[in-house]
């Protein structure tokens, strides 16, 4: 793995470490936009998966689809099977309260998507080399 490539990989689990904490931030305030949080979940665990995906030269295309993305990095480490269905679990959260919710949120529905993406990220830097992880 060269220099850039390496980088891409970090600058991927870089941005998803951000979301992971911009959600906990947004649901900890005192007037919690849960919205927004479950949003960032989302793409916290969706650039997990695609710095996996990068760090293995497996090109993606541009999508939201956690089931595409983790089936995709499934076809290259079987472990990702597991993460199928739970990450699917997340996609809504990608386009769904970008505009007018249709139902309220709750408290027990961000704190599932919570422990899915940490543990997803998580997941993800268990497979990849320390010298790709961000840095703390």
């Amino acid at each position: 793995m060269n220099e850039a490539e390496r980088n891409l990989v970090q600058q991927w689990l870089v941005k998803a470490k951000h979301d992971l904490a911009a959600a906990q931030l947004i649901a900890g305030a005192a007037d919690p936009y849960l919205d927004m949080a479950l949003f960032h979940l989302q793409q916290a665990a969706e650039k997990a998966v695609k710095a996996y995906l990068a760090f293995r030269n497996q090109p993606f295309r541009k999508t939201h689809d956690m089931e595409e993305l983790v089936s995709l990095a499934a076809t290259l480490d079987a472990r990702f099977e597991a993460w199928i269905e739970p990450a699917d679990d997340l996609t809504p959260f990608a386009t769904d309260f970008r505009y007018p919710m249709m139902r309220e949120l709750t408290r027990a529905e961000y704190d599932q998507a919570l422990q899915t993406a940490q543990n997803l990220f998580a997941f993800v830097l268990s497979v990849l080399p320390a010298e790709v992880h961000p840095t703390p």
